[in-house]
């Protein structure tokens, strides 16, 4: 089973700055949407950033103007920039993308998720 590979993440002060990385293990012949989604303690798990194949974005309302999702050089890696940090923003953070790594068999993955810490 395939899990996606994340990075980043910790503790950081209200105001500060973060940068998550994902990345889909091996070979693939091809990435198509990407996303990050947050789950903090006694709420339902949400989508924070996404990214199309075409370079689309789109933010919960919540983080426009403060989160930047990007793609990276390397065709299989995702970037979440986290500026403006604030406590709410606390919880875990999960990567999940589509990946072929045949053409034709696009399958979504999920990463382990990353803790994100924000104190006031």
């Amino acid at each position: 089973q395939v899990q996606l590979v994340e990075s980043g993440g910790g503790l950081v002060q209200a105001g500060g700055s973060q940068r998550l990385s994902c990345a889909a293990p091996g070979s693939i012949f091809r990435l198509n949407g990407m996303g990050w989604y947050r789950q903090a303690p006694g709420k339902q798990r949400e989508l924070a950033a996404a990214i199309t194949s075409g370079g689309s974005t789109n933010y919960a309302d919540s983080v426009k103007g403060r989160f930047t999702i990007s793609r990276g050089i390397a065709k299989n890696t995702v970037y979440l920039q986290m500026d403006n940090l604030k406590p709410e923003d606390t919880a875990v953070y999960y990567c999940n993308a589509n990946v072929e790594y045949e053409l034709g068999y696009p399958i979504t993955y999920w990463g382990q998720g990353t803790q994100v810490t924000v104190s006031s």
